[in-house]
């Protein structure tokens, strides 16, 4: 029996990465799936892949999270779309290195508009919605939210940040039969771990060779691994879990 049948779902930052992988597994599942992306391009890409591998139940939706119409509009574009919400996935997220003294102020606030302001904006418009269904919150955080990272003020800030406004959120919306939870990866072979690599100016092969030795299970995860952790807490396998951050990442913060 499929884990999500009769679920509508929307996951913001869907059009490559984890929030690809996430709303391919969510589709497979049974759920009719919206993903949203500021690249119109990437957008259109990713539906054509979701629909040679079968699937219809998937819409597009542009957007930029951080700005605040836009968060509402993709919202009320997937309850147009679908007639309600059942799972919000808050995917978006984009990383700048640098140190408080490095850091540019306009990099500082890049970061912390995408990655919690984003978070903060597509949940507050989707609460309404998720109250009538009961539904389900799943942020992704960072393990760099748990543990601190080199020249990663501004990311580790806005992930931290994360994790917290879930918990926050867990506790204010329970009584209501809204659970909230957040996912921590560690390294995921995805276009953001690819710009990381060429921002660092660093040799391929050692660059990844580094990375993936530097978690105890000696590699670097995939996307799929992260979605099977997402849909275990949007589905209801997970039905006694609220305010967790819950850590996919080899074992990294377990040092």
């Amino acid at each position: 029996m499929m884990k999500l049948n009769g679920n509508f779902a929307l996951i913001t930052g869907g059009t490559r990465g984890i929030g690809y992988a996430t709303a391919l597994m969510f589709l497979k599942e049974g759920a009719k799936v919206a993903i949203t992306g500021r690249s119109e391009k990437h957008g259109e890409e990713a539906i054509e892949k979701l629909k040679k591998e079968g699937f219809k139940d998937v819409v597009f939706i542009q957007g930029d999270v951080s700005k605040s119409a836009d968060a509402k509009r993709m919202i009320l574009a997937t309850i147009k779309q679908f007639g309600q919400l059942d799972i919000l996935v808050n995917n978006a997220g984009i990383y700048i290195g640098g140190t408080a003294e490095t850091a540019s102020e306009a990099d500082w606030d890049s970061v912390i508009d995408v990655n919690l302001k984003g978070t903060f904006l597509c949940s507050k418009f989707a609460l309404p919605y998720l109250k009538k269904t009961k539904g389900v919150i799943v942020n992704i955080a960072s393990c760099d939210g748990l543990v601190a990272e080199p020249e990663s003020v501004a990311y580790c800030a806005s992930k931290g940040g994360v994790v917290l406004f879930t918990k926050a959120m867990a506790l204010d919306h329970a009584k209501e039969g809204i659970r909230v939870n957040c996912v921590c990866p560690g390294a995921i072979m995805t276009p953001m771990l690819e710009q990381d690599l060429l921002k660092s100016g660093r040799a391929r092969e050692k660059y990844f060779k580094e990375t993936a030795e530097s978690h105890p299970i000696g590699r670097i995860g995939e996307p799929e691994e992260v979605a099977k952790a997402v849909l275990f807490l949007a589905s209801d396998d997970s039905s006694f879990v609220t305010g967790t951050a819950l850590s996919v990442d080899g074992g990294l913060v377990a040092q």
